[in-house]
């Protein structure tokens, strides 16, 4: 019965939201509480609540202080010049635009952040894309695809949550896989090939002769600031090498994510603005961009919290490995890369990590298939979980795009899908997913 509850519930959420018939902030709230009290977890509610708003506090004060490090390096101009670089490049053609979005999602991305990559493309290409009158929905698309496949380097979360349940290192389960995930990269160029020409054949090569003064408009609308007087040029190398400090304390996990981003924002902040009247200008600039996206990351807590207390998701993932059959037993590596797109979509990672892929990997074990060969499998879906509203970092990329949720999920779904099944091609040919 709880099973039944708990996919009746996500087949609500998604209807409601996919359908506009309600926001994704409201209906995180008020489907997973409807459904609790459905249940019969009347008392228990509250605590429920609680709980999983406790677990997604420091991924949502990380993202309020990496969403108000990077409003802050975006204002002093740190990405002026890459930007100029690429509209130089790029000028007015779509279909450079769409795969210099691409390649410049995969390069930034390599730090295994989506807000920071987000932040950094987005704001990079968005006047671009405006100016050209091109779809934002191929802007946002590319940019989550490219996310999506970095997105299973070992810092990125999903690999490390892999090694900690089946009790692996990097060299077992995700060296084997960096051809797929070199595949999976040129997968993302050649469909931001395919967009980027119907684009190009849509509105033609617009030839633009970039002014000093356009290029200044170009870069303030990017920058997402309105006053030239808050650009830092003078201190160009400080951010920069500001911010490469705060990458590798990243990597090297020397402080935990949220303390790191606090801590890097206070000293952006200060060499920047010293002045408190504009410290208060630059904060206030980002607000809307930090309410937005942690509002929804502690709505998510009351989704994950409910799904987690009234014990839906582990009657969920029992049920969908019940209806494996036995004969289908030796091909569980192929039909866990399969099965990760709609799990993890519809499962945080957590609870498919350390819920659902255990299960799955001893009962693989019966058939001589190794917990490595598991773990690579369950790693595969990831462009698809990119697309799950329960990833907080994907409001920001839509609100950024200035795109609609449902419109981003149903445009971009079936590139996701594909993505995930050539990277898993990929595994097959190389032979660490075995057939």
């Amino acid at each position: 019965m709880l099973a039944i509850l708990g996919f009746a519930m996500i087949f609500v959420f998604m209807l409601l939201i996919m359908t506009r018939r309600m926001s994704a902030l409201v209906a995180l709230m008020l489907i997973p509480t409807l459904f609790a009290l459905i249940s019969g977890f009347y008392t228990n509610v509250g605590p429920m609540m609680l709980a999983g708003i406790k677990n997604l506090a420091p991924t949502g004060i990380m993202l309020m202080f990496a969403i108000l490090y990077f409003g802050i390096m975006i204002d002093s101009g740190l990405f002026d010049p890459a930007i100029s670089r690429i509209l130089k490049i790029v000028k007015g053609d779509p279909l450079k635009i769409v795969v210099g979005t691409a390649i410049l999602t995969l390069l930034v991305s390599l730090d295994g952040d989506g807000t920071t990559t987000y932040m950094i493309t987005v704001s990079a290409m968005y006047p671009l894309y405006k100016r050209l009158n091109m779809n934002p929905l191929i802007l946002a698309g590319i940019v989550m695809l490219g996310a999506g496949v970095t997105n299973i380097i070992p810092w990125g979360g999903p690999t490390a949550r892999a090694m900690s349940a089946l009790g692996l290192d990097a060299s077992q389960l995700f060296t084997p896989l960096i051809p797929a995930l070199i595949g999976g990269a040129l997968w993302v160029i050649f469909v931001a090939y395919m967009l980027g020409k119907k684009e190009q054949k849509r509105l033609g090569i617009i030839d633009i002769q970039f002014s000093t003064a356009e290029k200044s408009a170009f870069t303030e609308q990017a920058a997402t600031v309105e006053v030239c007087d808050y650009k830092r040029p003078q201190l160009l190398w400080i951010n920069f090498l500001l911010t490469v400090a705060l990458m590798v304390c990243l990597i090297m996990e020397i402080l935990p994510l949220p303390v790191l981003f606090m801590i890097a924002f206070a000293i952006a902040v200060m060499i920047n603005y010293p002045n408190l009247e504009q410290q208060k200008e630059r904060i206030a600039s980002h607000a809307g961009n930090v309410l937005a996206v942690v509002s929804l990351v502690f709505a998510a807590g009351i989704f994950t919290g409910i799904l987690s207390g009234t014990k839906m998701v582990d009657a969920m993932a029992h049920s969908l490995v019940a209806l494996i059959p036995d004969s289908l037993g030796p091909h569980l590596p192929i039909i866990t890369a399969i099965t990760s797109m709609p799990f993890t979509f519809f499962m945080s990672n957590d609870a498919y990590y350390f819920g659902v892929l255990p299960i799955l990997t001893k009962a693989a074990a019966s058939y001589g298939i190794s917990a490595a060969e598991m773990g690579r499998a369950s790693l595969l879906g990831q462009p698809v979980h990119m697309l799950s509203p329960l990833v907080a970092s994907t409001y920001l990329l839509v609100g950024m795009a200035k795109v609609d949720f449902g419109d981003h999920q149903r445009f971009t779904l079936k590139w996701a899908v594909g993505t995930t099944l050539f990277m898993l091609f990929i595994a097959i040919l190389t032979g660490v997913i075995p057939l």
